[in-house]
């Protein structure tokens, strides 16, 4: 995978790197990357692959009725490969099994992603209205991702682990953390987007399972269940 240097993201990411709203912290970061492989690439990916397969051979052995589909076709396998060699690049000191991460991925669509954005990213929305203004944060995104991605021939992929499991997520306070890949097959490219969300209380001794019960009231207390 090879890191594309793309001036749309750049404005992004200086909005978001280390976004401060008092009590909280959002961190933001989108990374485009070529499906090309360079360094290792070609060896980790050939590893993932036999791990796949292995995997699949297993499970035929023990229960041949239900193979597992999502490995079935050689273009989900690659897929697989593809994202994961990309979380390799985000998270370079993590030893990632694609049997396992292919778990904790899901497909979303566009209005999915959109929702999820809407709901954890309203204060960063809010704050660059009032400080940038123009067009909204997510419409700058979405123009953004379609430069370099073209969104309307993306799958769109979430990253996201059960939380107190979550090996990505760093120490000190995270409230939340999400992570999107967008996968264009035909430009063989992803755009990566992480975004997390910090306490900035934690130093003063404040407990985490709190900040997090307060953050969601706050967020779904104008929301209809």
């Amino acid at each position: 995978m090879k890191f594309l240097e793309c001036s749309a993201l750049d404005r992004l990411n200086d909005f978001l790197g280390n976004l401060n709203l008092g009590e909280r912290t959002i961190k933001g970061c989108l990374e485009a990357y070529s499906c090309k492989h360079a360094g290792s690439d070609k060896k980790l990916s050939i590893s993932l692959e036999t791990e796949i397969l292995d995997y699949l051979g297993k499970s035929s052995d023990t229960d041949s009725s239900s193979p597992d589909q999502t490995f079935l076709t050689r273009t989900s396998r690659k897929t697989l490969v593809y994202l994961v060699l990309t979380l390799y690049h985000m998270y370079p000191d993590y030893d990632f099994s694609a049997v396992k991460a292919h778990q904790f991925f899901t497909e979303e669509s566009r209005d999915s992603f959109k929702q999820i954005f809407d709901t954890y990213m309203h204060e960063a929305s809010k704050e660059w209205a009032e400080t940038v203004g123009g067009a909204s944060l997510l419409d700058t995104l979405f123009k953004a991702l379609d430069e370099v991605v073209k969104l309307v021939d993306c799958d769109i992929y979430g990253y996201v682990p059960d939380f107190e499991a979550d090996p990505l997520l760093e120490s000190g306070g995270t409230i939340w953390s999400f992570n999107f890949l967008f996968y264009n097959r035909k430009l063989k490219r992803i755009v990566s987007f992480r975004f997390s969300c910090f306490s900035n209380l934690i130093a003063d001794g404040l407990l985490i399972d709190d900040i997090h019960n307060e953050y969601d009231e706050e967020i779904f207390a104008d929301m209809d269940i």
